[in-house]
């Protein structure tokens, strides 16, 4: 399944950069290079960058919320003060408060994927799951509450779950030559096909998405979030390429990277717009 069963049908020292190889990648890792080129190009950015990297995130947070079912308008995102009210206000909240904390864990990441995977959980589903299920792997007793991905056949058991995460922070601390692109795409699939905590897993995924761009040198300033191309993109086609992913064939793996990159490809082109915005004086 996703990126263990080719990793598991190949004999290469990268199977991360193997992917690279595979029919459609190199043009989706190109345009993703282009467009995330064009934000960091733009004169805005040489004076103003902090501002586009925030609008960004909250671009991003706004985007991976609504995948989830709180599909807000931006404006609603931005005046809001509190999120503790509703399921859906809750969701809004977590998305922010990860978009913050991406930035923060890259060093950690590094390091340890594991650790910032907790983290990451801690920080999405802080005050809505019991607090001995936050932060880490769900047990064989402990169902996935998971609407936004219910259409997904059922994860895999705990055991394997806690085989594949190891693999894949594994092959992430070794290193890869492997574009950014395809590393995040890997990251954010394993973490759906996995969905090794009992909450939010979605959330988590898109933010480790984010951290792993940030952390390849593709995106350093996360100016170019990939949520805000996954929302646009509409859940019917995240959850179309996703299938493709857990099929574990090598076109189906493909597919979903090529997904990513366009999603990547969007939020630049938002950060564009925002840029834009910004040098007319209406940001």
């Amino acid at each position: 399944m996703g990126a263990t069963r080719v990793t598991n049908e190949t004999d290469a020292a990268d199977p991360l950069a193997r992917l690279a190889s595979l029919p459609g990648v190199e043009a989706a890792v190109e345009g993703v290079r282009e467009a995330v080129d064009r934000v960091y190009g733009h004169r805005v950015m040489r004076r103003r960058g902090p501002e586009v990297a925030a609008e960004g995130a909250l671009r991003g947070a706004r985007g991976s919320a609504a995948l989830d079912g709180a599909d807000w308008a931006l404006e609603e995102v931005r005046r809001r003060g509190d999120f503790g009210t509703d399921d859906e206000a809750r969701t809004v909240g977590a998305a922010l408060r990860l978009t913050a904390e991406a930035g923060q864990l890259l060093d950690v990441w590094r390091a340890s994927p594991s650790r910032v995977l907790a983290r990451l959980h801690l920080v999405a589903a802080g005050g809505t799951a019991p607090g001995d299920t936050v932060g880490r792997p769900r047990r064989a007793d402990e169902p996935v509450s998971e609407p936004a991905l219910a259409a997904l056949d059922a994860p895999p058991p705990p055991d394997a779950v806690a085989a594949r995460l190891g693999a894949l922070g594994q092959l992430l601390v070794a290193g890869s030559d492997a574009p950014g692109l395809v590393k995040a795409a890997v990251v954010h699939g394993e973490l759906l096909a996995l969905r090794p905590f009992g909450t939010r897993n979605g959330l988590v995924a898109r933010a480790a998405e984010r951290v792993t761009l940030i952390a390849a040198g593709l995106d350093p300033k996360g100016v170019a979030p990939a949520e805000v191309g996954h929302a646009e993109l509409g859940r019917e086609a995240y959850l179309d390429a996703l299938r493709a992913y857990l099929s574990g064939a090598p076109e189906g793996v493909a597919r979903w990277i090529a997904h990513c990159g366009r999603a990547v490809e969007l939020g630049a082109r938002e950060s564009v717009a925002v840029c834009e915005a910004l040098q007319r004086g209406a940001g």
